[in-house]
């Protein structure tokens, strides 16, 4: 269903007695939420190595379709999935689409792309094991082809690769260093759009976002450390950036208590810091940034994915309407959907969600879900209070 009427009660059409009316008065009515960096494969792990070899597909589909349902009824409308197990979200978009099961409107990237050696290629070669569930590892601009080529055939929308490290890295892909180099980037690029495809990535060090953004990426994933170079040909191309900082923030406050090593922490609070930094100055000049907070780990497991807009607010410092319309507008915008959701008006499609108090002024009641009145996609009310 489409959004019929928008504006004061009082001037609204009539409609069918038949009609479901809910009243929110003094509450908010808005768009539903949109989460973009959404990993529905990854299972709350607390070693990074489970999240390829710990269950069989088959299990995995099934947390997958449970993390789904979980981000709807948390209010999120739409999602955009930033690397997923054996393409397993590919088939969840399906499965969602024949309402089969509940989710988010999904945008599937499948399996990513990692240079050789890089930050995912983590299983050594005494296992016997490689990363092919997870990750398409190649060396060269000619399996950057290929590999692209794989996921075409697959029905992937975004291809997600990983031009630098992280700090959950720090003895060979620490967050400074690169994955992928600038003829392999460009390589998947070109192979991506020539198929209709977007590209994305997870970019920490300031060369990698640079070389990004000369190779042609649609959006960029972080956006860590950014000199004015860079910042200047982001802002000038007008590429939007998914900072997920929360997640930095987790692994700093609960990381000891999984067993993160001091120098990963230290990573991470560097990499909070200049995160931070870079998303203050992108809102400030004028760039774009998505809501997504990289959850299903054991510190930041799948359900909290408001706390990433909380924390914007408390932290990074935006003002709660601007963080708001990251998480709707931009979000729409990411997903190539602007013109069909992201924004309450007439003709988009009724994507809405109905809060129990004023968003704008208290932006944490978006991770209480017994204040969500009633979480609506296309018209229809499929999660609400109580159920």
């Amino acid at each position: 269903g489409k959004i019929a009427y928008v504006g004061p009660s009082a001037n609204a059409p009539s409609f069918s007695d038949t009609a479901t009316q809910i009243d929110a008065n003094g509450g908010t009515i808005m768009p539903g939420l949109v989460e973009a960096h959404f990993h529905p494969t990854y299972f709350n792990v607390a070693a990074l190595e489970d999240l390829d070899i710990k269950y069989p597909v088959e299990y995995v589909t099934l947390l997958a379709a449970n993390n789904a349902r979980l981000a709807l009824e948390c209010g999120y409308t739409a999602a955009r999935s930033g690397g997923s197990l054996f393409n397993i979200d590919v088939w969840l978009k399906k499965a969602i689409e024949n309402d089969l099961i509940i989710g988010p409107r999904l945008a599937a990237s499948g399996r990513e792309i990692c240079g050789a050696a890089g930050l995912m290629d983590w299983n050594p070669d005494y296992r016997k094991i490689g990363m092919e569930g997870l990750v398409l590892l190649i060396n060269g601009p000619d399996e950057a082809r290929a590999a692209v080529r794989k996921l075409v055939k697959d029905g992937v929308e975004w291809v997600k690769t990983y031009p630098t490290g992280d700090a959950a890295s720090p003895e060979i892909n620490d967050h400074h260093t690169l994955c992928m180099t600038a003829e392999e980037m460009q390589a998947v690029v070109a192979t991506a759009h020539n198929h209709g495809m977007k590209v994305t990535g997870h970019c920490r060090a300031t060369e990698g976002i640079r070389n990004a953004l000369i190779a042609g990426y649609d959006a960029i994933e972080h956006g860590t450390f950014m000199d004015d170079e860079t910042m200047e040909l982001l802002l000038r191309r007008n590429v939007p950036v998914v900072p997920a900082l929360y997640f930095e923030f987790a692994s700093i406050q609960l990381g000891p208590q999984f067993g993160m090593p001091q120098s990963v922490i230290d990573g991470h609070q560097e990499t909070l810091d200049g995160g931070a930094e870079s998303a203050r100055r992108i809102i400030a000049e004028g760039g774009r940034l998505g809501m997504g907070g990289d959850y299903g780990f054991a510190w930041n497991p799948h359900g909290d994915y408001a706390r990433e807009l909380e924390f914007f607010v408390d932290f990074v410092g935006l003002k709660p309407l601007d963080v708001l319309k990251c998480a709707t507008r931009t979000g729409a915008e990411i997903l190539g959907r602007a013109h069909e959701i992201g924004t309450l008006e007439t003709e988009k499609i009724a994507d809405i969600l109905i809060v129990d108090g004023d968003v704008v002024n208290d932006i944490a009641i978006l991770q209480d879900r017994s204040k969500l009145i009633a979480v609506m996609q296309g018209g229809i009310i499929k999660a609400e209070r109580g159920r």
